[in-house]
């Protein structure tokens, strides 16, 4: 904590009081230009079907509206996105040929208003030949199954094997092989605000700019410009002041975006679009449903020697940017917080007529940590052993920081066996086993359950290239990539007050008053005298491709690039104190938000004093300073690296730990689960503001739970979405909301200036492990392991019913 200790404090986020008085700006809120005009999107019924031709006479008939568009004019004013593969999938902003998952747009209509354009919507006539459909990746791949896409010739989008070490060898040595099969749920985000667009084609100067709840990574904007033929230059992204929660999910906005600007310029008006819930269920963006199959090889004292990992994730109808993020996202931290050397990873991305995937919460890292969670509670059942014991006979070490992943990733700090210890203690572990004892005693089905989790926050953009093979990635013509950078602009009024300037489309996550307390904290200010504007517009603020808000990255680049911004302002402001004072700058210091002489004597210059001097009287500032009190500063990572040709890659830039505990009840009459306990310790480095990121952690927590416990978009055998509606996709609401125990253990990152590393994303990882081994915990009597998601109580029900419902509990 420095001097004036802002950080670490857990101060009341200014942003409330604007949002929950009504005041905030959403996409819908304030047209950002007049006379705007309205589109609605007419979408496939079918999950498979090619597309024959459109009627839209009727519908261009009715007053009020002013153009119709369908896959021929996006076939023809429009290119296919590209993609991050080398199959040849060409995926428009809407269907050309086929469409391909149920909700895929097919046209869009323009008007006056919403209600006109619903009304034409429902006029136009898509003639359709229904095709066959596939939904589960396993059936994709035989040979006899339907193919959605004809030039690629099956339904594999992408397929590596990476091998590090000697997998092989490590099963050859082993004492004991385990091996499971696990299927893990498709499910999305559900934020309260769904995706919204607004795009003005102006004609004259040629420039397309483009309002939307858009949360980054930037990369999607020169994505974008090709699809429409466009200069950079001449499109604009403007991201409003507020997002109503995003979770990953807004990342995958950006077709829309594509399609409403068509829409704007070939209508010649400025159109909006807002989706509506059913929309953004049947085809907005949910993570990957995922089948997996694990092997561990480990010799009997619990020492783990080696993992396979084997999946198929499914993408959909399409595989689409930044897919297939899902397999590759967190290769720097395939191997959790364990030390084991050798691994084999099979990963396979396979397209169904499903609807479209991209990031959700924990990207990847709920499958990955749901499995080897779950095979290490296998293999201490395997050999006899404490499931705690276990892991800590495999934690990695606090002396071997930093350390070097076999697949790539460089932990930046950590003590793992403190944060788990403290989690037992916390949890009063060895208590709560004899409490389950005394249950299982008693017929009461209780388990223990424990998750542990390497959490990476920022992603180095040259993750994806892990998708391609090494020969692909040493072609000449080949540019390799990697980074993750942020900038941020500090400056001073003539009065001393103080605003920074971002661009880093916050959804939530209280951006503005962490920001505060950072400049605060460097300039010896209180956080009421600094304004923070954290708007996204790309051209006026500095950005790069990995700009935006998405990989908890917020919390160690973001911050980065502000206290830095901060620290070269105060710079500045001791040198023209020195300018001043007349005096060499090494015998000043900054105290108290003042410029001071070390030995205490003399006169102090605070922030207000230097501001009306450099301010009102330029004369006054030393030969060759910039007239002018601001600095920016752009932050980045040299640990960012592109993929080496072994396929090693640092995917993510810092990366924090997480130790849970949960004790569960299932009542085997209902197979309601009951959680009794719920312990979780995070080390994230520097903490800013704990009150923040403690928020965040529930959040995650009840994210992970959704997907553990009651979310699933269901499709049957046709392609047709089950759950549409809120009735049908069931999320946790407050009411479900357990009782969490937050305790946190600092590990300063050496690689930001503040120590801090990400959380956002936290617990949505581990709740879903945590809570499954609790519950196969609970089940173990009756010889049930939970290796499928949700554990509905419908599923559950019969799986208890199948092993023999109201059996004595054996210990």
């Amino acid at each position: 904590m420095t001097a004036t200790g802002w950080i670490g404090k857990p101060v009341r986020r200014v942003e409330d009081a604007r949002l929950l008085t009504g005041r905030g700006t959403y996409i819908d809120d304030h047209p950002p230009v007049a006379n705007l005009f309205h589109a609605a999107i007419v979408r496939s019924p079918h999950a498979h079907a090619r597309i024959l031709g459109y009627e839209v006479k009727a519908a261009r008939a009715l007053p009020g509206i002013v153009g119709v568009l369908t896959g021929e004019d996006v076939l023809k004013h429009t290119k296919p996105f590209a993609v991050g593969v080398t199959a040849p999938v060409r995926y428009y902003c809407a269907a050309t040929d086929k469409a391909r998952f149920v909700g895929e747009p097919v046209a869009v209509v323009v008007g006056k208003s919403r209600y006109v354009a619903e009304d034409a919507a429902d006029l136009v006539q898509v003639r359709y030949e229904p095709l066959p459909a596939v939904v589960d990746p396993e059936r994709a791949l035989e040979p006899d199954a339907p193919v959605l896409h004809e030039a690629v010739g099956s339904n594999l989008a992408n397929n590596r094997r990476l091998v590090y070490g000697d997998p092989d060898g490590a099963f050859r040595e082993a004492d004991v092989v385990v091996r499971e099969r696990f299927k893990f749920p498709k499910y999305g985000s559900t934020p309260i605000e769904t995706y919204g667009v607004v795009a003005r084609w102006d004609a004259l100067d040629g420039v397309c700019t483009v309002w939307s709840n858009f949360m980054g990574p930037f990369i999607m904007h020169p994505l974008t410009a090709r699809v429409l033929g466009l200069p950079e230059n001449r499109l604009r992204f403007i991201v409003p002041p507020d997002i109503g929660g995003s979770f990953g999910i807004k990342s995958l906005i950006y077709p829309y975006m594509a399609l409403i600007a068509l829409a704007s310029k070939l209508t010649g008006v400025a159109v909006k679009w807002i989706e509506d819930r059913h929309e953004h269920l049947l085809a907005s963006s949910t993570g990957t449903d995922r089948i997996a199959y694990r092997e561990v090889a480990a010799k009997k004292d619990g020492t783990i020697l080696g993992m396979r990992f084997r999946w198929l994730d499914n993408v959909g109808g399409y595989i689409r940017s930044p897919e297939p993020g899902c397999s590759f996202r967190p290769t720097g931290n395939f191997v959790g917080p364990y030390r084991f050397q050798h691994l084999e990873v099979d990963a396979s991305t396979v397209m169904t007529n499903k609807s479209l995937t991209g990031p959700n919460r924990g990207y990847a890292c709920g499958h990955l940590y749901f499995e080897s969670e779950g095979m290490l509670d296998r293999l201490a059942d395997e050999l006899g052993m404490d499931p705690a014991e276990l892991r800590r006979r495999n934690l990695i070490q606090p002396q071997a920081m930093p350390y070097r992943t076999p697949s790539g990733g460089l932990y930046d700090s950590g003590d793992y066996p403190k944060a788990f210890e403290k989690a037992l203690e916390l949890a009063k572990y060895d208590e709560l086993r004899r409490e389950q004892a005394r249950a299982r005693a008693a017929g009461r089905y209780v388990g223990i359950g424990l998750a542990l989790a390497v959490d990476p926050s920022v992603s180095n953009m040259g993750y994806v290239a892990t998708a391609l093979d090494p020969q692909f990635r040493a072609k000449p013509e080949y540019l390799p990539k990697s980074g993750a950078v942020d900038s941020a602009t500090v400056k001073v009024d003539p009065l001393g007050r103080v605003i920074a300037i971002l661009g880093t489309t916050p959804q939530g996550q209280g951006h503005q008053t962490v920001v505060s307390q950072i400049v605060a904290d460097e300039l010896g200010l209180h956080p009421e005298d600094v304004t923070v504007v954290d708007e996204m517009d790309t051209f006026t603020r500095i950005w790069s491709i990995s700009s935006g808000t998405y990989s908890s990255r917020f919390g160690s680049v973001g911050t980065s690039a502000v206290a830095l911004a901060a620290r070269k302002l105060k710079a500045k402001l001791v040198e023209y104190a020195a300018h001043l004072m007349d005096v060499p700058a090494a015998q000043l210091e900054w105290s108290d938000g003042a410029v001071r002489r070390r030995a205490g004597k003399g006169p102090a210059y605070s922030v207000k004093d230097l501001a009306g001097r450099a301010h009102w009287n330029t004369e006054s500032l030393p030969d060759g300073m910039e007239p002018g009190l601001q600095a920016t500063a752009v932050f980045g990572f040299g640990v960012s690296k592109a993929v080496d040709a072994e396929d090693r890659v640092n995917s993510s830039n810092t990366y924090g730990f997480i130790a849970e505990v949960m004790a569960v009840e299932v009542d085997p009459q209902t197979a309601a689960i009951t959680i009794l306990r719920y312990v979780t310790v995070h080390d994230a480095g520097t903490i800013i503001n704990p009150m923040i990121a403690e928020g965040q952690i529930y959040g995650g927590a009840l994210h992970g739970l959704g997907g553990a416990l009651y979310e699933e978009l269901q499709y049957d055998e046709a392609g047709q979405c089950l759950t549409g509606s809120f009735m049908d996709y069931l999320v946790p609401t407050a009411s479900e909301a357990p009782t969490i125990e937050i305790a946190h253990v600092v590990s300063p990152s050496p690689l930001t200036p503040l120590g801090s590393k990400g959380l956002g994303e936290s617990s949505s990882m581990t709740v879903p492990a945590v809570i499954a081994n609790a519950v196969s915990d609970a089940l173990r009597p009756l010889g049930i392991r939970i290796n499928e998601l949700p554990m509905t109580p419908s599923k559950l029900w019969k799986m208890i019913d199948r092993a023999g419902r109201g059996h004595t509990p054996r210990p």
